[in-house]
């Protein structure tokens, strides 16, 4: 009975969003508990919410600190020469600018975060598109592409976890799907591409007003005059060099600390975000002002997270699932059981919609390999499987990662158009992996 209704959660969550009946906050905040009401846990409810809140907690912080910290540089001009770049670049041309979207996420990536290259590709992209006028589902899909592929590296979530959970090495799980992690990435180039190229088609190649001076002249500030009441008239002045430096190291300190995991990801965030607010805007008002000004952005994204901190904390704490976990493996037929490393990697993605990364590879996996075993195949190259679709291509769709509602937030779209957007596009690049894979040996038919 767990299984079939924490199955059912899922499919009417899905339903609900993708047919925009319902918003996101509700359903992951509504459709946990009345099911954990059905499932007879009412008792348990509030211990079962607070412990997914709890969980969520370090996230919502970390993204609190993180959109204001990013949306303090966008203000300061930080990404303007990028910006400007990219324009000149791509001289009004969606295509060329959704190629470039790919292989900035692909160098971002290497961190193998995605929250932090949601933040830096999303605050540093999104307004370009909009002064292309492209479709910010083109944005958050293309990122949401590259960021899947380089989740693979070794110190990314879905290998460490895949590492942890049999017991392997880097070189068991990681090294053999090298070359189909080379595949996928060149299978992103091509997506992006084709992607680009239909939204060349919709819009044109777009002559940019004044992009120009855009390119090649400083971007004014605005700033209020010293001792200045409401109402006054506001002075325009050039961005002061030594305060674009200074952003730029601080920026450059704070990547380079989050790589390194120097502190824990929130308590960077607000130490940079302090540090960076106090030097940009050293008076009191100033500070309020983009407090304010910047408050929506920050409600927007953290109210997900934590709304989605409801929907893991339920279905952990009420046993679906693992129960969803032991249904799924008792229905794979023994005559499949020698294809098991092919049917893990091909159903991955599509599960990552319904599994957490922790119930998955530590419920999950271990099942599996398991089974596998019994039929004469090597746990590692289950391993090697799952990380080919689960939690890679899947993670920056899946409802029940935090980061995914960083990406949709960020980029202003609705998490069902997204997934509706990207979803087959991200099924291909684990298709695609998947065949390299066979391919090259690191998985067998």
């Amino acid at each position: 009975m767990q299984a079939a209704l924490g199955f059912a959660t899922i499919a009417l969550f899905l339903l609900l969003t993708m047919t925009r009946r319902v918003s996101v906050l509700v359903a992951l905040v509504v459709l946990p508990v009345l099911a954990a009401l059905a499932g007879g846990f009412a008792g348990e409810l509030g211990g079962m919410v607070l412990d997914g809140l709890s969980k969520v907690a370090p996230t919502g912080i970390m993204i609190a600190f993180a959109v204001l910290y990013f949306s303090l540089m966008v203000d300061a001009g930080l990404f303007d020469p990028l910006i400007r770049g990219l324009l000149r670049t791509a001289q009004g041309d969606p295509l060329r600018i959704t190629v470039a979207t790919a292989v900035l996420t692909l160098c971002v990536a290497l961190d193998g975060d995605g929250a932090s290259t949601f933040l830096i590709t999303v605050s540093a992209l999104l307004p370009v598109y909009r002064k292309l006028g492209m479709s910010p589902l083109v944005l958050s899909g293309v990122v949401c592409l590259g960021a899947g592929v380089m989740n693979m590296v070794p110190w990314g979530g879905p290998t460490v976890r895949a590492m942890a959970a049999l017991k392997l090495e880097s070189s068991d799980v990681f090294t053999p799907v090298l070359p189909a992690m080379g595949l996928g990435i060149a299978w992103v180039l091509v997506a992006a591409w084709l992607i680009g190229r239909r939204e060349r088609q919709r819009l044109g190649t777009i002559a940019v007003p004044g992009q120009e001076a855009v390119a090649d002249e400083p971007v004014p500030t605005t700033a209020t005059a010293p001792g200045a009441g409401p109402g006054a008239v506001r002075v325009t002045e050039p961005p002061r060099l030594w305060l674009t430096v200074f952003n730029l190291l601080l920026t450059v300190v704070l990547v380079v600390s989050l790589i390194l995991e120097v502190m824990p990801l929130p308590v960077l965030f607000v130490l940079g975000f302090a540090v960076a607010l106090l030097v940009n805007h050293p008076t009191w008002e100033q500070q309020q002002a983009l407090l304010d000004k910047h408050a929506k952005n920050v409600v927007l994204v953290t109210t997900m997270i934590f709304a989605a901190g409801v929907l893991t904390g339920v279905l952990t704490g009420t046993g679906m699932i693992d129960e969803m976990a032991e249904a799924l493996v008792s229905v794979i037929p023994d005559s499949l059981g020698g294809h098991l490393p092919v049917l893990v990697a091909v159903t991955g993605m599509p599960l990552s919609l319904v599994f957490t990364p922790d119930a998955y590879y530590f419920g999950v996996l271990p099942v599996l390999a398991e089974t596998a075993h019994g039929f004469g195949t090597d746990p590692a190259e289950v391993a090697r499987a799952a990380i080919l679709g689960q939690m890679t291509t899947g993670f920056p769709l899946s409802p029940l990662t935090a980061s995914t509602f960083i990406l949709v937030g960020m980029s202003g779209v609705q998490l069902g158009e997204h997934q509706r957007f990207i979803f087959r596009w991200a099924f291909a690049t684990t298709l695609v992996m998947t065949a390299g894979a066979l391919v090259t040996g690191a998985l067998s038919l």
